[in-house]
């Protein structure tokens, strides 16, 4: 028989119970041991190192923003709440955060390009290179002539893309998109630089792309007739199926009716 068979069972049981007290003891000064050792000053943040996009912010500024809402040491700061706490600064889209041990913190952004303003007139909002709407202060706006662009707020990838498809086709008869808006009920229209204004009517990217075309093919042609170049353009109505309607400044197509 082995030597722990022979000792009595109540001497077995008051063995295996220190036995498990020293294991919880054990265990519990391990715990407490590495808490210390998470939390201690010299494991926390005393660096954050900035880079990529800081054009509209510079790199005091964002950490100033930042580092009041982030909490923990080197091991316990929760990465994915810092992310949000820097993607929470003014111009920032995106922001990519990591550990550098012993105690630093490395931050890749990525800023806004604003290439529209977004909404009414009375409106600040802006519109980033992927269709996405954010706020900032448009005087900190490098280039101020761009065009507004307006629709419901989840359709305004699809408004950022229609513009883009229809930007150079005006531009080459020297006519820029000033305004584009995509009504609630789906219809768009375009005010130019010149003031005209052009419905273009309901339909997807591709149809209002092959609709613009085909005015814009012909417009200096048919302006022409009237002694006109393309921006003389007042309106245009591209609803129609198989045509257009179209106003030209100085052009009128009634006549006065003549004394008697």
């Amino acid at each position: 028989m082995s030597g722990d068979a022979a000792l009595p069972l109540d001497v077995r049981i008051m063995n295996a119970a220190a036995l498990s007290l020293w294991v919880v003891f054990v265990v519990v000064c391990a715990g407490v041991a590495l808490a210390w050792a998470l939390n201690s000053p010299r494991f926390a943040i005393r660096s954050i190192i900035v880079a990529g996009d800081v054009q509209h912010n510079n790199a005091l500024t964002i950490k100033a923003n930042a580092a009041p809402k982030l909490a923990g040491s080197f091991f316990t700061l929760d990465l994915a709440r810092a992310r949000q706490a820097f993607e929470a600064v003014p111009w920032v889209r995106s922001a990519s955060v990591r550990r550098e041990f012993p105690n630093r913190l490395k931050v890749l952004l990525q800023e806004h390009q604003a290439v529209a303003y977004w909404g009414t007139e009375s409106e600040s909002r802006l519109l980033n290179s992927f269709g996405e709407i954010f706020d900032a202060n448009p005087g900190e706006i490098e280039h101020e002539n761009l065009p507004r662009l307006a629709g419901p707020d989840g359709q305004a990838k699809a408004v950022w893309a229609v513009y883009a498809s229809l930007k150079s086709a005006f531009e080459a008869l020297d006519l820029e998109i000033d305004q584009l808006e995509l009504s609630g009920r789906g219809s768009w229209q375009i005010r130019t630089n010149t003031g005209a204004q052009v419905l273009l009517g309901r339909g997807s990217e591709q149809e209002l792309r092959e609709r613009a075309n085909l005015f814009l093919s012909t417009l200096t042609r048919v302006s022409a007739r009237y002694g006109r170049k393309p921006e003389a353009l007042e309106s245009a109505d591209l609803r129609h199926k198989d045509g257009y309607a179209l106003r030209l400044r100085g052009v009128t197509t009634t006549q006065a009716p003549s004394g008697k």
